[in-house]
């Protein structure tokens, strides 16, 4: 693991406050926030490793289990929200057979609620991996999930 993360500490070597940054790059890397990454962070910010559990743990952006090959993040802001986003969010939950916030055992998809995308006039909106998807009905989400089941 020390390993895997020492390009990440030589980079914050000796800055204070660079915790949530730290465990940025760390979640990047690894996908999540494990228990033995937490134990190698805090080996290397001098602090205990409940002081940075309880840092990652206050930000909903950091995961502490593994997420699937495919994420999926379905906008359910404002604009989406008229616009049937929680529909979306249904047919995703049924085509995937988990729901919001959970991954599937095969760790082939994770599927999340986000609260806006800034893609308000494409709503509703469901970005997989980096591909943006608008003006959504339930149809063309069990479509498009379906390309990604490969």
């Amino acid at each position: 693991m020390q390993n895997q993360l020492s390009e990440i500490f030589k980079a914050y070597e000796g800055e204070k406050g660079a915790v949530i940054t730290v465990l940025q790059k760390v979640q990047e890397k690894l996908g999540y926030l494990s228990r033995e990454a937490i134990a190698e962070v805090a080996g290397f910010l001098k602090m205990s490793e409940t002081e940075i559990f309880g840092i990652a743990s206050f930000y909903a952006q950091f995961r502490f289990t593994p997420i699937g090959k495919h994420a999926v993040r379905v906008c359910l802001g404002t604009a989406c929200h008229v616009r049937g986003g929680e529909e979306i969010m249904k047919a995703a939950e049924n085509k995937l057979g988990i729901e919001r916030g959970d991954t599937k055992n095969d760790l082939t998809f994770s599927l999340e609620r986000v609260a806006c995308f800034g893609s308000c006039a494409l709503s509703p909106v469901m970005v997989v991996d980096k591909d943006v998807y608008g003006r959504l009905t339930t149809t063309k989400v069990r479509d498009i999930l379906s390309k990604y089941n490969s």
